[in-house]
């Protein structure tokens, strides 16, 4: 299942976030997601201090140790999306009532 997750830092700790994520290295950023989380994208805002990644799991579990790791710094939103074709399939198998 695909999800988003929205994020943003605490503004007391946006700098040493900043900090703190730029000094990982990519197989950090593997460890920290776990092997049970694929990670498809990423995007950051760093003026605004928020960012949207978007990732496929079918463990809540793992989604909620991942937001445990960060809740200290950040505000995180996770909520599931369906990609063209899913939405296309939810569409064409809804009864509208017409």
């Amino acid at each position: 299942m695909k999800f988003k997750l929205t994020w943003r830092l605490h503004e007391e700790h946006r700098h040493d976030a900043l900090k703190g994520f730029s000094q990982m290295s990519e197989q950090d950023d593997k460890n920290d997601w776990g092997d049970k989380i694929k990670m498809i994208g990423r995007w950051h805002d760093l003026a605004g201090c928020t960012g949207v990644a978007i990732f496929e799991s079918d463990d809540p579990k793992a989604i909620a140790n991942w937001a445990l790791n960060w809740n200290k710094i950040l505000d995180c939103t996770v909520i599931p999306v369906l990609g063209d074709k899913e939405t296309r399939e939810v569409g064409k198998n809804r009864d509208y009532g017409d």
